[in-house]
């Protein structure tokens, strides 16, 4: 199954995401997991981790050439969100 794209994305606490797929669904995506790996490690900046940009098609969340997380990565490790608290967070999004 090919995974919904990216219509808008919010970074808040704590090195999470939420991010808003084409498909309606809502998930919770948390990137402090990969804040040991090298790729990653300016993510640890908060002004950096939230200046990333969607890429165009919906295919990644990007911040610079060398850092990315896919659609996929998103959508397949990321966690479903329904409360209404947590959806008013992308009332403004990326």
């Amino acid at each position: 199954m090919t995974p919904p794209r990216i219509d808008s994305a919010k970074a808040i606490e704590d090195y999470q995401i939420l991010v808003k797929f084409d498909s309606g669904d809502t998930r919770k995506y948390d990137v402090s997991r990969l804040l040991d790996n090298p790729m990653f490690y300016l993510l640890k900046n908060p002004v950096f981790f939230g200046n990333f940009r969607i890429e165009p098609g919906g295919y990644a969340l990007v911040w610079n050439e060398d850092i990315d997380i896919s659609e996929y990565e998103l959508w397949h490790n990321g966690t479903p969100v329904t409360d209404e608290d947590s959806l008013s967070h992308l009332d403004t999004v990326h």
